[in-house]
């Protein structure tokens, strides 16, 4: 299965997600296969900043470079785990085609694929198009719902982190974009701590990973 987290706008919590669901489907026979696009993956697993090339070199690599390439970018994050690093290159619009060979790439892998998408460029929409499921990550705020029924991607679902005094809720969400909320995240400080010390490889919190096992 392959699933795209992403967001209309930074700071939203669409790393944690991403890596909270990949680190869940690691324990699965196949294991999982984390996708950063964003960048952000290694500082929430605790990982060292990669050395090397990574998808974002691949997308701009020359076509005669295969997708079988892309095994040889990943490393082993934790037992099950493999992550597809970012990379150093700049984010500049990647060929159609290249975007096209990648979603079959990932969605012929037989691990669970979870793609760290970040805010989605224009260049990425086929590959939220080809995903099984396509999770918007939101802080249910105005700004952050107005973006979402601008763009023309659809999600499948909507994870919403809730914070105290937000007067948006589910019905409105829901409501706005016209697709249900699949998970209701409430900020937590064991998930903040968890997240500024890079430890959700190693403990995973209980109402994170209880919240994202009833989602999926």
């Amino acid at each position: 299965m392959l699933t795209c987290c992403w967001s209309v706008k930074g700071g939203s919590g669409t790393t944690v997600v991403a890596t909270s669901l990949a680190l869940l489907a690691a324990s699965a026979p196949a294991g999982a296969l984390l996708v950063d696009l964003a960048g952000d993956v290694p500082a929430a697993l605790g990982l060292p900043e990669p050395v090397g090339p990574g998808v974002r070199e691949w997308l701009l690599a020359d076509p005669a470079v295969e997708t079988d390439a892309l095994r040889h970018l990943t490393t082993a994050a934790t037992p099950g785990l493999r992550v597809l690093p970012s990379g150093a290159a700049t984010a500049r619009a990647a060929p159609a085609t290249r975007i096209d060979l990648l979603g079959e790439a990932l969605a012929a892998d037989s691990a669970a694929v979870v793609v760290d998408v970040g805010v989605p460029t224009p260049d990425l929409e086929p590959l939220l198009a080809r995903a099984d499921r396509s999770l918007l990550v939101l802080r249910p705020c105005y700004l952050a719902l107005r973006r979402a029924t601008a763009l023309p991607s659809r999600p499948t679902g909507v994870v919403v982190v809730m914070e105290p005094g937000r007067a948006l809720g589910r019905r409105e969400i829901e409501d706005v974009i016209g697709v249900r909320v699949a998970a209701e995240i409430d900020v937590e400080p064991t998930i903040a701590r968890a997240v500024d010390a890079g430890l959700l490889a190693a403990r995973l919190p209980r109402g994170l990973s209880r919240t994202l096992k009833a989602a999926a």
